[in-house]
């Protein structure tokens, strides 16, 4: 029987072909898809997310582990799809209009889906109506909003007032981060919360849908 704390271990380590070996050893052997998830890889990414925080690790540790994540993840969304498993939340993420950069956007993104939530990426350079047209479309719990240059920043308040235009601000949260954003500017624009990294964005994101889950119950 295989040995499921090697599936953390690999996660921690930034082994994809091991940890996504671990997977599918496992659901052979019979595993529940969301046992390994919540029981195993959450726990692997959350003490990646700490060792971050900690500066054990730096970005390039963080972007093998979330590479890690996404293998383990890739044969378990065919069997959560199929017995109607619901995600954490579903998250709309993109690049604000004039900006190109997404190595950070990426990096949420990977963390994101770690952490068990529908991540939509809708790439870099993205136009305000562009993400007011997919949040028509999917339905998405949060939108995440990534600027690397201060030049790009007001697209995030573009964004916001796009969604107050059309009825759906109070529909959906948004966070923001990036390199030239603040709190500060978070709560100028009415943004619903900022995050400084990407662990902390997951982290943010499970707060905001537990909140959304208490004040609708």
């Amino acid at each position: 029987m295989v040995d499921l704390a090697q599936l953390r271990e690999a996660i921690i380590n930034g082994n994809a072909r091991t940890a996504a070996a671990v997977v599918n050893t496992a659901i052979a052997e019979g595993a529940q898809p969301m046992a390994l998830i919540h029981d195993y890889m959450i726990p692997a990414m959350d003490e990646v997310g700490r060792r971050f925080e900690c500066e054990e690790y730096f970005v390039p540790e963080l972007l093998l582990s979330a590479r890690a994540m996404k293998a383990a993840l890739e044969p378990l969304r065919p069997l959560l799809a199929s017995s109607g498993v619901k995600p954490a939340g579903k998250v709309l993420i993109g690049t604000v209009k004039g900006d190109l950069h997404d190595i950070g956007k990426n990096l949420v993104s990977s963390l994101l889906e770690g952490g068990g939530f529908e991540v939509i990426d809708l790439g870099s350079d993205v136009s305000p109506q562009k993400f007011v047209e997919a949040v028509q479309s999917t339905g998405a719990d949060i939108i995440a909003l990534s600027a690397l240059l201060t030049v790009t920043m007001p697209s995030m308040k573009y964004t916001i007032e796009a969604l107050k235009e059309v009825g759906l601000r109070e529909k959906v949260k948004v966070i923001i981060g990036g390199a030239p954003v603040t709190q500060q500017y978070a709560d100028q624009i009415g943004a619903d919360g900022y995050s400084e990294n990407a662990t902390l964005a997951v982290a943010l994101a499970r707060r905001l849908m537990s909140a959304t889950r208490q004040a609708t119950a």
